[in-house]
């Protein structure tokens, strides 16, 4: 007997019946099962027949597809509802899980899964760090990046394996492939300690490569373009931070007389964060300041045609440098406002010169307009830079300390 939900249930060996059914028999007379009070008579071989034992069989399946019925019913009344949640790990188990990647010192063989929490529970504490980057904050110090470099990597071995040796400084020609032979003369200039990038303003880059020292080479190609605007836009500061000296120089400088680690060895003696090498006097020369004087080492004054920039002097200068004036006219002038005292970190060194070949390369790139020679439109613009500039410093000057006076 099985008693559930106040309804008792009474089960029968099928055995039993039948013995009881066969001493019956025996007897020759009625027999009474003593558990149900069902009544027998003797039926001879009738009893002892298939019939007998399929009516068994069925009665038993019927019995079992009933009872299975009720009791699947009076199960699934028990629990009512049964809800599937998440699992939410405790904080401390989530720290040792980030302890353990850390650790771990075979990062091919770690899986990371997407996500170990639930809800509104972060599977790594919130970061916060307002003195990183701009839009960094989210990161831990330690893996901000914020700079980089122009060194060229392998794409196979270990990273720290990559470079035989780091470039100390970078040097930038703006080229065509005419003057190609001019180009090579003056890297060959440049030893290995200067990382070498040409920005191409005719768009020939691959002509390059009869020079073996164009494969170690950085190509920028963009078609009719200054290397002031090659500047604004692939030098930033955070770009070249690398590096403790930024060349950029023009292509057509004559370079018999300069040596570059010799010119590196005098601005530091002489602490010049903006220098350029003495110009020999001819007709390529733009100002009498900065004339190569043959009675000393250096003296002061730069003009944009050969620049160099300490690291720190070319962060203040690029972002003086104005994205739509291309030509950097007037911008000599304003350099003594990135570093201080201007007359003593600026100068130009007379005891490595260069020659100013003028020739027309870049000029050539303009547009003829209203009958006039294209490098005529191009030096017109460079003049109307030049005055733009000067309005626009002015004005910001102007704007600068009006504020401090209301302030």
């Amino acid at each position: 007997k099985i008693t559930f939900a106040n309804i008792t249930f009474t089960f029968f060996k099928l055995e039993d019946v039948g013995r009881a059914s066969e001493v019956a028999q025996g007897s020759g007379c009625l027999g009474r099962d003593l558990s149900s009070g069902a009544t027998f008579a003797t039926m001879g071989s009738i009893h002892r027949s298939g019939v007998f034992k399929k009516s068994n069989d069925s009665a038993r399946l019927i019995l079992t597809t009933i009872m299975g019925m009720v009791f699947g019913y009076f199960v699934g009344i028990s629990f009512p509802s049964v809800s599937l949640t998440r699992i939410n790990l405790p904080s401390s188990i989530m720290s040792s899980l980030d302890g353990s990647l850390h650790e771990d010192p075979k990062p091919s063989e770690r899986s990371f899964p997407e996500n170990l929490g639930s809800g509104n529970t972060p599977v790594t504490p919130k970061v916060y760090v307002p003195t990183n980057p701009r839009g960094a904050e989210s990161l831990p110090p330690g893996i901000v990046v914020s700079e980089t470099d122009f060194y060229l990597r392998r794409l196979w071995g270990e990273p720290s394996e990559d470079l035989k040796k780091k470039p100390k400084y970078l040097v930038t020609f703006t080229v065509g492939f005419d003057q190609r032979h001019n180009i090579d003369a003056a890297i060959k200039k440049f030893s290995e300690d200067f990382q070498i990038m040409l920005f191409h303003y005719d768009g020939r880059t691959s002509e390059w490569d009869e020079f073996e020292w164009s494969k170690r080479a950085v190509h920028v190609s963009i078609r009719k373009q200054t290397k002031w605007w090659y500047a604004k836009r692939f030098l930033h500061p955070d770009v070249v931070a690398a590096y403790d000296y930024i060349f950029i120089w023009d292509e057509d400088l004559g370079v018999e007389h300069f040596n570059a680690d010799k010119y590196v060895q005098l601005i530091r003696k002489h602490g010049l964060e903006i220098s350029q090498p003495g110009l020999e006097p001819n007709n390529g020369l733009t100002w009498q300041m900065t004339k190569r004087r043959g009675d000393r080492e250096v003296h002061k004054f730069v003009e944009i045609m050969a620049p160099v920039f300490s690291r720190e002097a070319w962060r203040c200068v690029w972002h003086m440098i104005q994205n739509d004036l291309v030509h950097g006219w007037g911008l000599d002038f304003a350099l003594r406002r990135c570093v201080e005292p201007a007359h003593e970190k600026i100068g130009v060194v007379d005891s490595q010169w260069v020659v100013h070949q003028v020739i027309p390369s870049l000029g050539n790139q303009g547009e003829s307009e209203n009958g006039k020679a294209p490098w005529q439109g191009v030096r017109e613009r460079c003049r109307s830079e030049w005055a733009q500039f000067q309005d626009r410093l002015a004005n910001a000057d102007k704007s600068y300390f009006a504020q401090r006076g209301r302030g």
